[in-house]
């Protein structure tokens, strides 16, 4: 027994030094990653403010630094490794056989990595444009991120939309904003009794008292179609983009207003229901 004690105090002295040799390793491997992080940070502070400065589109800054971020602490792991008597060959076989095996089960996520490279090098939208992805509903709002893989929308009541890049770069994107102009389209019903010309003067005065439509660009009021309870006028001009909405919504309300004062009548679906007497002579109850 005495032996027994003697020969494992005996191995643990002898295991001593590569033991502290190891812990000493450990350490200094993560002061080298904590280190290693402040100086990745500052790399991408430095990269981006760079590229910034460059006036280098927001899309593409925010997606170099992503793919750089990978890529440093891909470095610094494989710095690390080697510290730790692991060969470079070694370390490439694994990383090779690794993404092998990821490329394998995350191949949406490549085509998520595709789809990202191909919005920035085509750029269909950028960094602030307001987007509406087609087919799908209430998938639309301002690009506020481009990375690797997702691009994130803001609502315009301020919920995040996550879209996987291949999903956009697959389907049918608006692009809204991309355009500093907009043609503004609008169209209202008036009854049959109304006065048409009466009602067209009406909406070239609204065009011509509105201040954000651009005047010296073609302005066309017209009657849009002969519909079953109403003719349908319509109007078509030029606004700024950024003020679309507001100045579609104050025609909107003008256009009530000022026709309700000329006796101009907006039409709404109603059923109209006749009684006629019957044919012999005998009185209809009700």
């Amino acid at each position: 027994m005495d032996g027994l004690m003697q020969r494992g105090t005996s191995y643990l002295e002898e295991q001593i030094p590569a033991l502290i040799g190891f812990c000493m390793k450990v350490v200094i491997s993560i002061v080298i990653f904590y280190l290693g992080m402040r100086v990745i940070r500052w790399l991408l502070k430095a990269l981006r403010r760079s590229m910034e400065q460059m006036r280098v589109d927001q899309g593409v800054v925010q997606f170099a630094c992503s793919l750089a971020k990978i890529l440093m602490y891909l470095l610094l792991v494989f710095s690390i490794a080697t510290r730790f008597g692991v060969t470079e060959a070694s370390v490439a076989a694994l990383i090779g056989s690794t993404g092998i095996t990821l490329a394998m089960g995350l191949q949406g996520g490549l085509a998520n990595l595709a789809g990202g490279i191909m919005i920035l090098l085509f750029k269909p939208f950028q960094v602030g444009d307001y987007i509406v992805q087609n087919g799908l509903a209430g998938c639309e709002g301002t690009v506020s991120r481009i990375d690797m893989c997702y691009t994130r929308l803001t609502t315009v009541d301020n919920k995040t939309i996550v879209i996987p890049n291949g999903t956009l770069s697959n389907s049918s994107v608006t692009n809204v904003t991309e355009k500093d102009e907009r043609q503004l389209d609008i169209k209202v019903g008036i009854s049959y009794q109304s006065d048409i010309r009466q009602a067209k003067g009406i909406l070239e005065r609204l065009l011509a008292e509105e201040p954000d439509i651009y005047h010296e660009r073609e302005t066309v009021v017209f009657v849009d179609e002969l519909a079953e309870s109403a003719v349908v006028l319509g109007f078509r001009a030029w606004v700024p983009t950024d003020r679309y909405w507001k100045v579609k919504w104050g025609l909107n309300e003008k256009i009530k207003l000022t026709f309700d004062q000329e006796g101009i009548v907006i039409p709404y679906n109603q059923l109209d229901v006749h009684l006629q007497g019957d044919p012999l002579g005998r009185e209809i109850d009700g």
